[in-house]
């Protein structure tokens, strides 16, 4: 337990010195925040909630980015050459990555839903216990799949170019930026199977409609499977010097980290309708404002 204190709070220093990682884990999040809730939102108080499920829900997805960088550079630098000569495995270096990447990705939560509720005076802010667990499985899931992605490539520029792919996909076709409602039919069916799409679903259902924990649960056992099998194959395919390279087939073996949302998609695509849901969301949270009550006429004589 000792060891593992003491790498994670070596991870925290080592992230606090890197500008790219400072940049997705706070820099870019403020911004979606005040680009959101100040810009996008045009004024309207009711739909400022919507916002800021998809802000909390970008946040957590900028630990696969960071993350993924973080490693690749530490592995180019020799960083990760010097550890392997400490008494630890890959896979605790991998879960002293996610625990420090978790642990100043948590206060950056907590900042938005402060500076929403004081700068821009949000109306509500939800079921804050589910809230918490999803940014807590959320961000374990997707830190999880930076770490696969840092172990299946070999240079920056590889990792680079993938992240800039897979990041594209997830933050415009997930609902995260662009609402499902304003999207293609064929793009909304590729929604189905992105993790990102359930993330920020699952946040808007806890802000909005103040779900509690049991009405998210297929989200939450596909993060949590989707987090697993990263994992385990990130440790597997770890590598610690430069000079290593990843086998081709490595990256079929990364594959395997959507199966958890293969399987919700296909459920969900023919149960739920994913974009009715989202046109609901913007319909209650900032379209229909409600309506004073009317007082009753007396019956006519």
């Amino acid at each position: 337990m000792r060891n593992a204190i003491a790498l994670t709070v070596s991870r925290m220093r080592l992230m606090m010195r890197n500008k790219m990682f400072l940049f997705f884990s706070l820099v870019m999040p403020l911004g979606f925040l005040f680009l959101f809730l100040g810009v996008f939102s045009r004024g309207n108080p009711f739909i400022l909630p919507v916002m800021l499920a998809q802000v909390i829900a970008i946040t957590v997805m900028g630990n696969y980015w960071g993350l993924s960088v973080q490693l690749v550079m530490f592995r180019e630098a020799g960083i990760l050459r010097r550890y392997r000569l400490a008494p630890v495995r890959a896979s605790d270096l991998l879960i002293s990555s996610i625990i420090a990447n978790y642990l100043l990705t948590l206060p950056t939560i907590i900042l938005e839903f402060v500076l929403a509720r004081v700068v821009f005076h949000v109306l509500t802010i939800g079921n804050l216990a589910t809230v918490f667990l999803l940014s807590t499985v959320g961000t374990i899931c997707f830190a999880s799949m930076g770490l696969i992605i840092a172990s299946v490539t070999n240079t920056m520029q590889e990792t680079q170019l993938i992240n800039q792919v897979i990041w594209s996909v997830l933050l415009f076709l997930s609902g995260a930026t662009l609402p499902l409602v304003t999207l293609g039919k064929h793009i909304t069916q590729i929604a189905y199977y992105l993790p990102a799409t359930y993330l920020v679903v699952g946040f808007q259902r806890a802000i909005l409609h103040h779900a509690g924990a049991l009405e998210l649960i297929p989200i939450f056992i596909s993060l949590i499977g989707t987090g697993a099998i990263a994992f385990i194959l990130s440790a597997q395919l770890f590598r610690w010097d430069p000079d290593e390279k990843a086998p081709r087939k490595a990256k079929l073996w990364a594959l395997a980290i959507i199966i958890p949302f293969l399987a919700l998609g296909y459920w969900e695509s023919g149960h739920v309708n994913l974009v009715s849901e989202s046109q609901s969301f913007f319909d209650s949270g900032g379209q229909q404002r409600p309506q004073a009550p009317q007082t009753p006429q007396a019956p006519p004589q």
